[in-house]
Formats: C-alpha cells, sequence, structure tokens
C-alpha cells in the first residue's frame, strides 16, 4: 500500500528498530541512502547496510538476515515485481520500498500489512481499480451442491435446469473478467518508466522533519541529475523537479552581503547554474570535453573527416586559439574564461546546437573545488562500476558512497579520472560501430553486437554503462543515418558479459524521439521472446529492459523478438 505519511507510518515506525538497508547499484540510490544514513545519525537508529545488483543478490540478503530483523528498506528495487512472492518473507515481516521503477506491482500496492511503498502519489501511476484486477474466491464457491430433498421429480428436474443455468451463466461471466483482468494489466504492464528520484523522496521526508542539511539537499541533486543523464525521465520532468530544488538552494545557501553572515572560506555553497552541457569541462580540457560529450559528438559526427573538420570550423567560430582549447580548463586565460559559456552558445546555435545549456547547479568546497551535478554523477557511475578485476561489487559500492561526502575529495577525483577512460572509451566504441556499419535494422528494431575482443569491450559488461552507450549510439545514429525509418526505430544492443560462461548481456532502449515520453515496452518483450524460444536468459537486473542471456541461444531469440514486434 502507499504511504501517505511518511514521517508518522514510516520514519517513526523504525526510528527505535533495527532496520535492513538494502540497496541497489545506482547513483540516485546511493543518494538516497546517503540522505537516510545522515537522518539515521541524528537519531542513532541502528542499521545494517546491503547493496544488491539484482533479485538474485536481493534474496540471499534477505534469506541471510531475515531472523535478526523485522524491518527491511529497500531503495530502488522490489516496486515492480510481486516480492512477497520473491522473498516468501514470515508474517511480522514489514517491507519499506522507495522505488523510482514504474510501474509498481499491483499485489505490492493493495498488500496492507506487509508493503508499504514510500512512492510520491502525484506521478501518474495510473494503477488499476481493486475489484478490476482480484477477486474473491468466496463468491465462486457459493454455487456448490444442491441442497433439494425433493417433493415432486419434475420440481427437481427444474430446480437442476435452473442450477445449472445459473453456474454457466457464473462462469462465462469469470471467464469475460478473466479475459478483461487480462487486457487490464497488459496495458498497465506493458511499459517500464521511472517516477520521482528516491533521492529526492527521501530529502523531502527530511524537510518534513526539519532535519535537511546542506549536503542531503547536494545529495537529492546528484540524485535528480543522475536520472537526467541516464534519460530515465523526460526534459518536462527535469525541469519541473529542478524548480523545486531550486527553491530548496536558495533557503539553505541565501546570504547577506554583510560581514556577520559572510560564509566562512572553506564552506560549501550550492548554486543554480544554466551551464554548459559539456561533460566534465571544468575538469578536463575544452577540445577533450567537446568530443566526448554525446551532444556535440552526435551532432558535428565525430566520426568522419567533416565531422573533425566542423569541430575545427566551430572552434574558429568562437575564435578561441587551439592552444588555449587543448590545455586544461583550469589553465587557460581567464579572459577567455569570463565569457566562454555566451561564446560557445552563441557559435553552436549558428551550428544548428539549440540546446547548449541546460538547468543544473553546481557545489563550491571552498574557493578550490567546484563540481557540476553531472560530474559527480559521472564520477560515482564510474567507480561503482569499476571494472578493476581484484575489485567486489561491495568494494566498488563503499566507494562510490564515500566519493560523495565532502571529506573525500580525493575519491571523487579518481572517480572524474575513471569517468574520463569511460567517456573515451564510449565515444571510440560508437565511432567504431558506425563506421563499420554494426547497427543493422532488423525490421521492428535496430540491433548492434560488440563483439569479444572489442578495445574496451570490459568497460561495458556492466548495465549502467551499457546502456549509457546505447542511448549514445542510439542518438548518434540517428544523427547520421539519412533513413527516415530508421530515425524512429528503438535500439536492441548485447556486449559479452563472462567469456567463461558464455554470456552477453542485452539492453533494448526505446526510440529516439522529441516527442519521446521514455517509456520502454523491451522489458515485457524480452520475457515473451526468451518463453516463446526457449532461450536461456536470466532476468536478474531491477531494469527489466536488461537481461543476461547465453550467447548460443542469441540468433534464436532475435528471431522471437522480431516476430514478437513485427
Amino acid at each position: 500500500m502507499f504511504v501517505s505519511d511518511f514521517r508518522k507510518e514510516f520514519y517513526e515506525v523504525v526510528q527505535n528498530q533495527r532496520v535492513l538497508l538494502l540497496v541497489a547499484l545506482d547513483v540516485d540510490a546511493l543518494c538516497a541512502c546517503k540522505i537516510l544514513q545522515a537522518l539515521f545519525q541524528c537519531d542513532h537508529v541502528q542499521y545494517t547496510l546491503v547493496p544488491v545488483s539484482g533479485w538474485q543478490e536481493l534474496e540471499t540478503a534477505f534469506l541471510e538476515h531475515k531472523e535478526q530483523f523485522h524491518y527491511f528498506i529497500l531503495i530502488n528495487c522490489g516496486a515492480n515485481i510481486d516480492l512477497l512472492d520473491i522473498l516468501q518473507p514470515d508474517e511480522d515481516a514489514i517491507f519499506f520500498v522507495c522505488d523510482t521503477h514504474r510501474p509498481v506491482n499491483v499485489v505490492n500496492v493493495y498488500n496492507d500489512t506487509q508493503i508499504k511503498l514510500l512512492i510520491k502519489q502525484d506521478d501518474d501511476l495510473e494503477v488499476p481499480a481493486y475489484d478490476d484486477i482480484f477477486r474473491d474466491e468466496e463468491e465462486d464457491e457459493e454455487h456448490s451442491g444442491n441442497t433439494g430433498d425433493g417433493s415432486e421429480p419434475s420440481e427437481k428436474r427444474t430446480r437442476l435446469e435452473e442450477e445449472i443455468v445459473a453456474q454457466t451463466m457464473k462462469r462465462r461471466e469469470r471467464r469475460e473478467w478473466e479475459a478483461r483482468r487480462r487486457d487490464i494489466l497488459f496495458d498497465y504492464e506493458q511499459y517500464e518508466y521511472y517516477g520521482t528520484s528516491s533521492a529526492m523522496v527521501i530529502f523531502d521526508l527530511a524537510w518534513m522533519m526539519s532535519k535537511d542539511l546542506n549536503d542531503m539537499l547536494w545529495w537529492a541533486i546528484v540524485g535528480l541529475t543522475d536520472q537526467w543523464v541516464q534519460d530515465k525521465i523526460t526534459q518536462m520532468k527535469y525541469v519541473t523537479d529542478v524548480g523545486i530544488l531550486q527553491r530548496h538552494v536558495s533557503r539553505h545557501n541565501h546570504r547577506d552581503e554583510d560581514e556577520e553572515n559572510a560564509l566562512s572560506v572553506d564552506c560549501m555553497r550550492i548554486s543554480f547554474e544554466y551551464d554548459l552541457r559539456l561533460v566534465l569541462y571544468q575538469h578536463w580540457s575544452l577540445h577533450d570535453s567537446l568530443c566526448n560529450t554525446c551532444y556535440t559528438a552526435a551532432r558535428f559526427k565525430l566520426w568522419s573527416v567533416h565531422g573533425q573538420k566542423r569541430l575545427q570550423e566551430f572552434l574558429a567560430d568562437m575564435g578561441l586559439p587551439l592552444k588555449q582549447v587543448k590545455q586544461k580548463f583550469q589553465s587557460m586565460d581567464i579572459s577567455l574564461k569570463e565569457n566562454l559559456r555566451e561564446m560557445i552558445e552563441e557559435s553552436a546555435n549558428k551550428f544548428g546546437m539549440k540546446d547548449m545549456r541546460v538547468q543544473t547547479f553546481s557545489i563550491h568546497f571552498g574557493f578550490k573545488h567546484k563540481f557540476l551535478a553531472s560530474d559527480v554523477v559521472f564520477a560515482t557511475m564510474s567507480l561503482m562500476e569499476s571494472p578493476e578485476k581484484d575489485s567486489s561489487g561491495t568494494d566498488n559500492f563503499i566507494q562510490a558512497l564515500d566519493s560523495l561526502s565532502r571529506s573525500n575529495l580525493d575519491k571523487l577525483y579518481l572517480g572524474l579520472e575513471l569517468a574520463k577512460r569511460q567517456l573515451r572509451a564510449t565515444q571510440q566504441t560508437i565511432a567504431s560501430c558506425l563506421c563499420t556499419n554494426l547497427v543493422i535494422s532488423q525490421g521492428p528494431f535496430l540491433y548492434c553486437s560488440l563483439m569479444e575482443g572489442t578495445p574496451d569491450v570490459m568497460l561495458f559488461s556492466k548495465p549502467a554503462s551499457l546502456s549509457l552507450l546505447s542511448r549514445h549510439l542510439l542518438k548518434s545514429f540517428v544523427c547520421s543515418t539519412k533513413n527516415r525509418r530508421c530515425k524512429l526505430l528503438p535500439l536492441v544492443m548485447a556486449a559479452p558479459l563472462n567469456v567463461e560462461q558464455g554470456t552477453v548481456t542485452v539492453v533494448g532502449i526505446p526510440p529516439e524521439t522529441d516527442s519521446s515520453d521514455k517509456k520502454n515496452f523491451f522489458g515485457r518483450a524480452f520475457e515473451k521472446a526468451a518463453e516463446g524460444t526457449n532461450s536461456r536468459t536470466l532476468h536478474n537486473y531491477f531494469d527489466l529492459s536488461v537481461i543476461e542471456l547465453k550467447a548460443e541461444d542469441r540468433s534464436k531469440f532475435l528471431d522471437g523478438l522480431i516476430s514478437l514486434l513485427s
């Protein structure tokens, strides 16, 4: 059931208990976890934190800890599938689920005792009515048995006939109801999409309890920016949520100019920015950032010689010397940096890039350290999905969690270096896919497969990096193709996961159109295609549109998917 009063029905319930925190491996979940940890620290709440990468790990963690805990908090996992069916918990276990995955499973919505959903009701949830999908069994058993003692045989026969007619009508009604229920559930569960960021939901709770700090506000901003970077929400939703956070930023970072209220030098300040859409440009050179930002790389078509020439023309149009553009942003002439945003925006408009600036936030630690919210998202994501052989998922999770604290700036800078490597590899892979025509139209969708042995292919075995690569590849392909029909198609992408086991990760990306509502139908389609072709798949990720597949079943799985979507 949906929790209406987060403070009373959630926080005050767990405040005096030991709780188990199960956190999914994405940046938004990490930020929500940081805010909750800060609240728990305030109120001395005892908790155990377990990172979970998929359904299997969630089950294992639950089985390991179910004896010690009655209260479980799930962040960014658990809402879109029948939790009680998967975990089979005791009757006194209570689950608080704060999850951005939609649609929310109907059993979770209508379970009043064990499942408590920390989900904002103002998201368009469109949950079907209870009577349309659940029906009491007693109704159907009422008409069993015939209790006549039989005074007249003809009377008895008439009554029997009436009962048979009534039973037939009941059965027909039930069949019609079941058919209607199937249609309603199909419409409801057909598309996967995302709701309000979990970090924002938990920040809202902190604000209602007057315990919100500037740090918590920053984590909420990073959580929202993660959704925008990963293209999980529409531009409209992003702008609306930025507006909400902007009010909090003004409240927390408002300082008069007089001496008394001046901030000390090493203070942290958050400010609203209308900044450039260039990745990590303040920690890189402007040239590298232009080459490795998906938006500019796709518009210039940088994988071609003509595209490289256009980039040179763009720089010439701005009047920026190459020497300045190719050195670290920090070392550029101050006179150039002052008007840089305006210069880039003006030239970008001439080159058809109208959305060169975007609403975002930045954070300053003293005078020296300044980060944009998207910088932190890329750094944290790279730390979490670090492909190092000797590091486990839990180690990476703790590294990423630490990098969000202002006392661990060295880890954040390490994350930025990893992010640069990941972004370079992403653009190089896109260039090689487009130049060697690896993106093929399969009829109802586009398909691209990364081969074993491709440079940096192991960087894309994890779900978030592969999804990001796929989205960027689709954007670049749409800019490069002349075929109008192909511009409207979704993309299915496969990358090697484990060579010894012969498995690949497959991800489905919705079509890249301006009016796109970011809803993804591949989750259900993958399930149906796997069932129909007996392909050996593992639907283990919380995002239903990412699956693991045995490499030798790939061709029959794709055939099944093509016939399903045609």
